[in-house]
């Protein structure tokens, strides 16, 4: 079915539109009635059967009429003309067609709570910037550091509460006998090194200069060369076991503040079926970090931040999203996954978004892979220690 095109009696613009020009704007209703009332009041008047006026009579009112149309049509230009000089009105947009994304869903685990529908926050202001909100959360990070050697991070959930990892603040038994078997093992490969190095030395006393001989004299050397870089490694980890192998006491964990003040805990609570740990510390100069909110989800792409300290590097910050929601198949405990760098020394600092609210405590990651790493949900925490949420 074809569309009849008109012609815009003012501009000559075709188009399909019956109601306005779109070129110049032009309400062809209205011209129309201008039009008409013009033609109207143009006309003669119908003559009198009853009685005909004289020549006398007739030239006055001829006069009169055409005064009057002089004023009809002078209205109606005016009126034409002002009409066709207001601005184009705009154009509602069309209406957009819904769009419907498919989300893929992902089965929870029956010990899982159902997830609440994601609560809004509203915008950033001027006093809540992500770098405003990044240094309160530096403030608030601290770094532990164990009598047997683990480096670890945690935050001020209140002002005497820091969270961290069980895994950062509990000797495992079966990692320092790990560590002792590795350590006298290598004790072991140098003494024999030591022996060959003796051997070839007895070698090179009864035997005559020869190619043979000065090959084994390189040989030698290098061997020296190998035992002088290995010795220092190994001794310095033979102290090590040592002091791990001596009874310790939670109360010897050190916590270091963000400006370097150091701290032991008064107490350590660890749980009995997460990597989550509180450790009990009175200070002055505490910043708590405020947890987000139980609804306040987090959804795939926001950005998030870690801070820790990785290898000893204390308050260091790293940036990535959030990758989103997964299961422990082990635990079914529903942990957060992101692609920000938590690496050796992260665990149990805080995982924020940009308004420095703790979504998560970070945890792990997987080996031999990049960008996948895993965060406990802050409210792990309030469950698991029977805390109020601040």
């Amino acid at each position: 079915m074809t569309t009849e095109t008109i012609r815009c009696p003012k501009c000559a613009h075709e188009q399909t539109n019956r109601v306005e020009c779109e070129a110049c704007g032009l309400l062809f209703r209205k011209f129309e009635q201008a039009r008409e009332r013009e033609q109207e009041k143009s006309a003669p008047p119908p003559p009198d059967q009853s009685s005909e006026p004289t020549p006398q009579q007739a030239a006055p009112t001829t006069k009169i009429g055409s005064a009057l149309v002089l004023v009809a049509v002078t209205a109606a230009l005016t009126y034409y003309l002002t009409a066709g000089n207001k601005p184009e009105p705009v154009q509602p947009p069309p209406p957009q067609p819904a769009v419907t994304t498919a989300v893929e869903k992902k089965p929870m685990p029956e010990v899982a709570k159902p997830i609440p529908q994601r609560m809004e926050l509203p915008p950033a202001t001027s006093t809540t910037t992500p770098l405003a909100s990044l240094e309160q959360a530096k403030n608030g990070t601290v770094a532990i550091e164990t009598p047997w050697g683990t480096l670890g991070s945690g935050f001020f959930l209140t002002d005497s509460i820091v969270v961290t990892n069980k895994h950062v603040v509990e000797q495992k038994i079966g990692q320092l006998d790990e560590i002792r078997h590795k350590v006298k093992t290598n004790r072991r490969m140098i003494d024999l090194e030591q022996e060959q190095i003796a051997e070839i030395r007895n070698w090179l006393k009864r035997m005559e200069d020869s190619p043979a001989r000065r090959q084994l004299v390189i040989t030698l050397q290098e061997k020296e060369r190998q035992l002088a870089k290995a010795l220092p490694a190994q001794q310095e980890a033979e102290a090590r076991l040592r002091e791990m192998e001596k009874p310790k006491s939670t109360s010897e964990i050190k916590i270091f503040l963000a400006d370097g003040s150091e701290y032991n805990p008064q107490s350590v609570r660890v749980s009995a079926k997460r990597d989550l740990a509180i450790l009990s510390l009175y200070s002055a100069k505490a910043v708590p970090l405020k947890p987000a909110d139980k609804s306040a989800l987090l959804q795939q792409g926001n950005k998030v931040y870690t801070i820790g300290n990785p290898s000893g590097l204390r308050n260091t910050v790293t940036a990535g999203i959030f990758s989103g929601y997964r299961q422990d198949k082990e635990t079914g405990e529903i942990l957060l996954q992101t692609d920000a760098p938590i690496n050796p020394g992260n665990s149990g600092g805080p995982l924020i978004d940009e308004r420095g609210l703790v979504h998560g405590i970070n945890t792990m990651i997987v080996r031999d892979t990049q960008g996948i790493g895993f965060a406990i949900p802050i409210q792990a925490v309030f469950e698991e220690f029977s805390i109020n949420q601040p």
